[in-house]
């Protein structure tokens, strides 16, 4: 481990984040699922770009779970810092992957119910950069016309593990994807997600229907446009 990384984490365990830096967190996330699709930024800190929403979400209270690679050991650091309990895959609120995640483990999250959608889960990706993946294409609150999105080496199998997972509107996950530099792109259960722009322009010609929002999501497929 660096000499850098060490004096990074030796800072994070004394501090935390600091009230003002919890609530620029706070607004960005806020900002990010109010405008599925947008860029917004998260401040600059000695943690992982991806760790700071859960630092200003989570408390004593609250279920987290951390995907990271091996060696990186930021899980007692998020411990000590924001006191949250770690529990399974299954029974968190928020889940942080710092390192790949793979579709299976998105099938576990929690989603809820009708009558506590609140308990769904909200997963946390880092990315290596919000372009150059895969695209697919979001329309849905929030969203003026359909936005394309292509966040780097994310597997395209969460966005069809993700339409199971928001079938059941309000039930479902919202989604966090976070890029080294700190810039966060939110996509809420709310958010249709189409693999093509074409798909995608009919799900927003059917918006005014009760059901448009998880329709779109709800029938992703790995058709591409040709």
């Amino acid at each position: 481990m660096s000499e850098t990384v060490m004096t990074d984490k030796t800072l994070a365990l004394g501090a935390g984040l600091d009230p003002v830096r919890a609530q620029l967190v706070y607004r960005a996330i806020l900002d990010a699922f109010a405008r599925p699709g947008s860029r917004q930024q998260l401040p600059s800190t000695h943690f992982p770009a991806a760790l700071l929403p859960v630092l200003s979400l989570a408390d004593l209270e609250t279920g987290t779970h951390l995907i990271e690679g091996s060696g990186d050991g930021w899980g007692p650091i998020l411990a000590v810092a924001t006191g949250a309990p770690e529990v399974s895959v299954k029974s968190a609120k928020y889940v942080t992957a710092l390192a790949p995640i793979a579709s299976e483990t998105v099938a576990q999250l929690a989603t809820g119910t009708a009558l506590t959608p609140e308990a769904g889960a909200t997963l946390i990706i880092a990315t290596q950069a919000l372009d150059g993946g895969d695209a697919v294409y979001l329309t849905g609150p929030g969203v003026q016309e359909a936005i394309e999105f292509a966040p780097c080496c994310v597997d395209p199998a969460i966005w069809r593990v993700r339409a199971d997972k928001v079938a059941a509107f309000p039930s479902g996950i919202d989604l966090l994807f976070v890029s080294p530099d700190g810039e966060v792109v939110g996509v809420p259960r709310t958010t249709a997600v189409a693999p093509t722009r074409a798909a995608a322009e009919a799900n927003f010609a059917t918006a005014g229907s009760a059901n448009s929002t998880t329709a779109g999501s709800a029938n992703f497929t790995t058709e591409k446009a040709v």
